[in-house]
């Protein structure tokens, strides 16, 4: 579904990925892991056009996306829940979720205000509160929701559960669960490993701007030498 080779990014004359190769698989859950400053995020802004590329290749269901501009690239059926969140502050949750509605796809059972309330019960209780109201958790909730409500192909989600109290996490990392028995493919940087090694098939690890391991989530849980190398703080 997702083929990166060769990726190259920068910002002005500092050059932040090397050649960055990765994949993603149509109902595969895939990670972007390692230390911060090591690229991730921009790995995920380049995708995303964010960040344009200055070299490389970004391929989404065989078709070459980099370089295009972002909103072409969410048409096309990338989600994204950016890292801070970044939801609207002035509108209500309800006003954030169909804001961003669209069936593009086609999909026969496509993710509705209903469907994403169903998965995030408190924010039908927080309808018509302005996002700024909102509690950390309650705003990433929000920030997955209106990412489904785009009903993408790819879900990405850039630090999925940064900052969140435990219980807040758990229930983000159940919910991804459910996204994924869905079948929708998902490609998520979060710091938080044994949970990722629970949800994800497979993951890169991110040196430098440079992928330096993949593998499955039984070769990483497995090798606590290279977790302790580059993801240890």
């Amino acid at each position: 579904m997702l083929k990166v080779a060769g990726l190259e990014s920068a910002y002005g004359v500092s050059q932040v990925l090397f050649g960055i190769e990765l994949e993603v698989n149509a109902g595969e859950v895939v990670t972007v892991l390692g230390r911060n400053g090591m690229g991730k995020t921009t790995t995920i802004n380049s995708i995303m056009g964010i960040v344009t590329p200055r070299a490389g290749s970004v391929h989404f269901d065989g078709k070459e996306i980099a370089g295009a501009r972002p909103f072409k690239i969410a048409q096309a059926g990338l989600g994204l829940v950016p890292e801070g969140r970044q939801i609207f502050p002035n509108l209500s949750v309800r006003e954030n979720l169909v804001a961003t509605a669209a069936n593009r796809q086609g999909d026969s059972t496509p993710w509705t205000l209903e469907r994403v309330y169903e998965m995030f019960p408190a924010l039908r209780n927080r309808a018509t509160s302005m996002g700024n109201l909102l509690s950390g958790g309650e705003q990433q909730m929000l920030a997955i929701g209106r990412a489904l409500m785009t009903n993408p192909k790819l879900l990405i989600l850039d630090e999925a559960t940064e900052g969140l109290a435990p219980l807040v996490r758990d229930e983000i990392w159940e919910c991804l669960q459910r996204i994924k028995d869905d079948g929708l493919s998902i490609l998520v940087v979060d710091k938080n490993i044994a949970d990722l090694i629970k949800l994800a098939d497979r993951h890169y690890v991110i040196e430098k701007g440079k992928v330096v391991w993949s593998g499955t989530s039984d070769e990483l849980k497995g090798d606590e030498k290279l977790q302790e190398r580059y993801l240890g703080v």
